[in-house]
Parts: C-alpha cells; sequence; structure tokens
C-alpha cells in the first residue's frame, strides 16, 4: 500500500488539480496532454522505442546466444559482449557521442561513424539532428546496452533445452537454422517472453540517453524526459506532470499484465 496504491492515488489526484496541487482542473490536464505538440512527439518516440529497442535486442541476443553456444570460445565471448550492460548508461552515452561526433569545416573527423562516412567520399553530418534518423542512432545505444542482457539469458535457456529433443530433429531432417527455429527456439519461448519483457519496460522508462545526448532536442524527446520537464523544471507543473507519469503507466500496464498471463499459463501448463 505505501510503495504502490498510495503513490498511484496521489499521481491520480494531482493530475486532476492545477500545476500546485491546490485547484481542481477536472480532465484539463488530460485534455492538454492529447492537443499538446510537444506531448504528442515525446509519446510517438516512446512508442517507436518500445516497437524497437525490444525486437531488436532480443532478436540479436537470440542470434548470438545460438552462434556464442556453439564456439569454443563462447563464454569469452559472452562476456564481451555483455560489458555494455555493466556501464552507467550516461557513461554508454559519452562513447556514443564520440562514435556521433561531427567536427566543423576542414577538421578531422574524430568520431568513427563521420570518419567511416568521409573515408567511403561522403560528407559528413550532423547524424544526432537528423529528423528520425537521430531517434534510431539513440535507441541504438539502448540495444548496444541491452543485447549483452538478452544475450546471456537466452544463451543458458537454450543450453538447457534437451539434447535429446535436437538430437531427434536431426534424424529426422531438421538440422541447422531449420532445426533451431522450430525445435529449439519453442522450447524457450517463456524466456525469449522475460527478456523482451524486461528490455520493454527500459525502453519505456528509457531517460538518461536522451537527457544526455539531445536534452529532447530536433523531436527526440520521450515521455519520461517530458514528464521530468514539467515535474521538476521552470517552477514544476505537478497536474501536467502527474499526467505524463499515469500514460507512462498505461503504456506499462499491458506488458506487465501479458507478462504475469504467460506466466501464469505457463506454470497451468506444467501441472496439467
Amino acid at each position: 500500500g505505501l510503495c504502490l496504491v498510495y503513490p498511484l492515488a496521489a499521481t491520480v489526484w494531482l493530475s486532476l488539480h492545477d500545476r500546485g496541487g491546490e485547484r481542481f482542473v477536472g480532465a484539463a490536464n488530460f485534455a492538454w496532454l492529447v492537443r499538446d505538440p510537444a506531448a504528442r512527439v515525446a509519446a510517438v518516440n516512446t512508442v517507436l522505442w518500445l516497437m524497437v529497442v525490444p525486437a531488436v535486442s532480443t532478436l540479436l541476443g537470440l542470434i548470438l546466444a545460438a552462434l556464442t553456444n556453439r564456439i569454443g570460445w563462447g563464454a569469452l565471448a559472452r562476456m564481451l559482449i555483455f560489458l555494455p550492460g555493466a556501464i552507467s548508461l550516461p557513461g554508454a552515452v559519452v562513447i556514443w557521442k564520440f562514435v556521433y561526433d561531427l567536427r566543423p569545416g576542414d577538421s578531422a573527423q574524430v568520431g568513427a561513424l563521420n570518419a567511416l562516412v568521409t573515408a567511403l567520399g561522403a560528407e559528413p553530418r550532423a547524424w544526432i539532428a537528423l529528423p528520425v534518423w537521430n531517434s534510431l542512432l539513440l535507441m541504438a545505444i539502448l540495444i548496444w546496452v541491452q543485447t549483452g542482457f538478452a544475450l546471456v539469458i537466452l544463451s543458458a535457456a537454450l543450453r538447457a533445452v534437451p539434447r535429446a529433443t535436437v538430437e531427434a530433429a536431426r534424424l529426422d531432417g531438421a538440422d541447422g537454422v531449420r532445426g533451431f527455429l522450430l525445435i529449439e527456439v519453442p522450447q524457450i519461448r517463456r524466456s525469449i517472453a522475460v527478456v523482451w519483457t524486461a528490455i520493454t519496460l527500459a525502453s519505456v522508462k528509457v531517460f538518461d540517453i536522451v537527457l544526455v545526448m539531445t536534452n529532447g532536442q530536433w523531436n527526440t524527446n520521450v515521455l519520461a524526459n517530458l514528464m521530468f520537464d514539467w515535474m521538476f523544471r521552470g517552477g514544476g507543473d505537478s497536474g501536467r506532470g502527474a499526467v505524463i507519469a499515469l500514460a507512462l503507466l498505461a503504456l506499462t500496464a499491458p506488458i506487465l499484465a501479458w507478462s504475469m498471463f504467460g506466466a501464469r499459463t505457463g506454470r497451468a501448463g506444467q501441472g496439467e
């Protein structure tokens, strides 16, 4: 009650009041959230993060898990790929700032991406200022961090798959990629769901990356940063900040419900 019910009730109460939490304004803050152009941009970007980051991170983690389980130095490879997950997000952003760095004029490009572009004969770009592409480039940072987590979990799940089923599939002609997709992947679907859920929750809460890299400029803002801006900057507006918090809750609630329902279904199936 103290950690969940009271904060939720207080957030709902604040969302129905003015910036100071004193005057009741009803649904005015909710109407603002729907109509405000900046809020719509942040909402679209947040949904884009939820669609791209979990899918790419989980897919890369699954592919890398399959590959590292088949090589002798797989443990070393997993450790190296997992290392970005041990870095704080602001630290990871600083690293990627150098990757996307643009030097003006005829200066030598020290940013890895622009150095590659100039080596290929093209003009360097201010990548973080490019519409749409800048959001995707920010997502690459979280994908880089989360892929190692997905790799470790899915690698352990694949090693737990009974070898008898894999060998039986090979005898029946389901070898290689076909056997992996039809035999092994279905047996680790619960682990895939756990990884997907965890990365989705990390994506909906993304804040550090956008704040440090762009501070929400060039249409890269997400709901968490918008909530921080309204709640704590410029005097603060607790009503609008609370409404954005409820929007984030609305995005995460179906994910958590789906995860809990899947876990309950899995336990019921095992019981049967």
